[in-house]
């Protein structure tokens, strides 16, 4: 930049430095038209000017380079996927382990499926249909108590001082929620 071959401008805090070229308009040893054009050193040591010809020259090359590099661009990405999707894919070996892996696992849902089918055991409908029937009884009589159960503190609670939390751990009461149980789903 000191020696006039390249010029800076600054914007800001940035700044840009470029090639000084003789402009087409100005012509060696005649004034320039602006102060900053004095400091320059002579046309010699400067880039000459580029013809309208090698101008063409250099936007059809860039043009062609553009094109180069989209085309590259696109094989690069079309690449990449192609990579992921063999990176994600299981291996020759790995889905060999994989079948003999679900080949066993067949093979003894099989036996299970067997065992079970001749079994001498089995439950008969009207055995299957006494145990629903009790469990919806447990089930209705657990509602019930519960139920009970919340009313009779609920009515201890409107009369006493402190939090029904406060009461339930003094007077040692375990709620259902306490220990994660729910009622069983209807069947």
């Amino acid at each position: 930049a000191q020696q006039g071959r390249v010029r800076e401008k600054v914007y800001g805090k940035q700044k840009i430095y470029f090639a000084d070229q003789v402009s087409p308009g100005r012509r060696p040893g005649r004034r320039p038209r602006c102060p900053a054009a004095l400091t320059r050193r002579s046309p010699q040591e400067q880039l000459p000017a580029a013809s309208d010809a090698e101008l063409r020259g250099l936007d059809a090359e860039i043009a062609e380079r553009s094109g180069q590099l989209q085309a590259l661009q696109q094989s690069c990405r079309h690449m990449e996927a192609e990579l992921k999707d063999l990176n994600s894919s299981m291996t020759t070996p790995e889905i060999a382990r994989e079948i003999e892996a679900l080949r066993n696992d067949c093979a003894s849902y099989t036996e299970k499926l067997e065992r079970i089918k001749s079994a001498t055991n089995h439950v008969t409908p009207e055995e299957k249909e006494k145990v629903c029937r009790e469990q919806q009884l447990y089930r209705r009589e657990w509602r019930r108590r519960k139920r009970m159960a919340t009313e009779l503190l609920d009515a201890i609670l409107e009369g006493y001082p402190k939090s029904k939390k406060q009461f339930f751990e003094e007077v040692g009461i375990e709620t259902d929620e306490d220990h994660g149980v729910e009622l069983p789903a209807t069947t």
